[in-house]
């Protein structure tokens, strides 16, 4: 597998010995981590600076991991993919985090290759998606201005059409006979 990026990974839990352990297995393989206990500190973490990916716990005081994770994904970290990991291992919980805009779903107690696998695939995913959107934005700029450039070519040409219909069919340039 290819060696991750130092990508930024905020991980929002309310229990400081999965936070431990969650911050400690990422940063040994490579990835700066930050963690909050509460889905308002992780509101404002990413308010300050937008990470590359969120693990997010679902079961936390105040607010619960699906009201963060529908507030992050109406604002301007729609993009940001958000793993769940949590002990809620029900289908209707794993649905909902999906419903409200979750890319993938750990259950506790998870296996650390498991994490990394899913860590690497989304962030994987979430560089290639930028890619795309910069080659996107790219082509439409080339599009722009080819599209300008015919339309100042297909202006001339009728002026020069026009040009000629005025002067009675006539060619603009006279041959010399000699």
């Amino acid at each position: 597998m290819i060696d991750p990026p130092k990508a930024d990974i905020l991980i929002v839990d309310d229990t400081l010995p999965n936070l431990r352990l969650l911050s400690k297995l990422l940063t040994d393989n490579g990835y700066k981590v930050r963690g909050v206990q509460n889905g308002k500190m992780a509101l404002r973490a990413v308010e300050a600076s937008p990470p590359d990916l969120i693990l997010l716990d679902i079961m936390m005081p105040g607010m619960t991991g699906y009201e963060v994770c529908e507030q992050l994904k109406s604002g301007k970290a729609r993009d940001i993919p958000i793993i769940f990991i949590s002990a809620l291992d029900d289908v209707e919980d794993k649905v909902k985090s999906f419903r409200v805009g979750g890319a993938d779903y750990v259950a506790k107690p998870f296996q650390a290759d498991e994490v990394l696998a899913r860590v690497g695939t989304h962030l994987a995913l979430r560089r290639l998606q930028v890619q795309l959107n910069n080659l996107d934005e790219h082509v439409e700029q080339r599009v722009e201005a080819r599209t300008n450039e015919l339309a100042k070519t297909v202006s001339e040409l009728q002026s020069q059409i026009q040009q000629l219909l005025a002067d009675g069919g006539r060619p603009m340039i006279q041959r010399t006979v000699a």
